[in-house]
């Protein structure tokens, strides 16, 4: 038992960084039905900055009663730089392209993954860099298992950003008008709304979202990489499409159930990690054949 908790604990926290992740593809995808090949590396470039930012305020040494409203600040700074980086990718790669034949901004959308890992290299190099955990430490017990604080918090700030993403699309003015342009982008600019600047707003969550994930992602595993986010970014896109791209609520289950599906083949079989690739990227075959709109999403009639 105490062996099925912690896995299911890693599962859902790994599941969290992915649903992080997916929610960028998805939000890109409902609008301009585009897939940001490039949202990965989005995501490593968010992990580096909360570590430059961490580095230069000495939160490492900060006091408890500090480094609460401290990690608000840094997701906040970070989520805001990111998201601005978001955008500013949008207006130079992909809004030329806006009205190009789909081909052109999606091999433009691996240029620029390709193009943003070579900075990435050039400028950090090729090695692991430690990154400091500053969520709490220690572990509640469940009485037959115990599961890690650091875990907890990690599900409880996910859940938090996927709520507040979900209410701020569904209740606020700038959430109707992106739910408006991706249901018909010609009708929503007839009705007055400013297309590329709802697309690049749409950009600025996603990319947020990233830096979100790739900060959790850095507290959890200690250490980040140049490329970390080609793998990471390839399954985040497997659990969008699993859980229907282009619906926000099935990003995020999708991205926790592959996060699950990786821990328990991981850890029940003897396969090892790179077999439990080849499980996720399968499902993705078998969803792209057997059901092209995933587990939330809606078959909407051609007109």
């Amino acid at each position: 038992m105490r062996f099925f908790v912690d896995t299911l604990s890693l599962g859902i926290t790994q599941g969290a960084v992915f649903a992080l992740i997916a929610l960028g593809y998805t939000l890109v995808y409902g609008i301009i039905e585009l897939i940001n090949f490039a949202h990965g590396d989005v995501f490593t470039i968010g992990a580096f900055i909360g570590l430059n930012l961490i580095a230069l305020f000495g939160m490492q040494t900060w006091s408890p009663a500090l480094l609460v409203p401290g990690l608000i600040l840094l997701f906040a700074v970070t989520m805001a730089l990111n998201g601005l980086l978001g955008m500013a990718i949008e207006r130079v790669a992909y809004r030329p392209l806006r009205n190009a034949p789909r081909l052109a901004p999606l091999i433009t959308a691996v240029g620029m993954s390709f193009f943003l890992e070579g900075v990435l290299y050039l400028v950090r190099g090729p090695n692991q860099i430690a990154y400091p955990n500053l969520f709490p430490s220690g572990s509640v017990s469940l009485g037959f298992a115990s599961v890690g604080l650091t875990n907890l918090v990690i599900v409880a700030v996910t859940v938090v950003l996927m709520v507040g993403l979900h209410q701020f699309i569904q209740r606020t003015r700038v959430g109707r008008a992106m739910r408006a342009t991706a249901q018909d982008r010609d009708a929503a600019r007839l009705m007055g709304i400013n297309i590329n600047r709802i697309i690049a707003i749409t950009f600025f969550i996603g990319s947020a979202l990233a830096a979100a994930g790739g900060i959790i992602y850095g507290f959890y595993n200690e250490s980040i990489s140049f490329d970390l986010g080609f793998r990471s970014g390839l399954i985040a896109f497997t659990a969008a499409v699993f859980g229907g791209i282009g619906n926000v609520v099935g990003a995020s289950l999708g991205g926790f159930i592959i996060g699950l599906i990786i821990a328990f083949s991981t850890s029940y079989t003897s396969w090892g990690l790179q077999w439990a690739d080849v499980i996720v990227f399968s499902i993705l075959i078998l969803v792209l054949v057997f059901r092209p709109t995933g587990l939330l999403g809606m078959r909407v009639p051609e007109k």
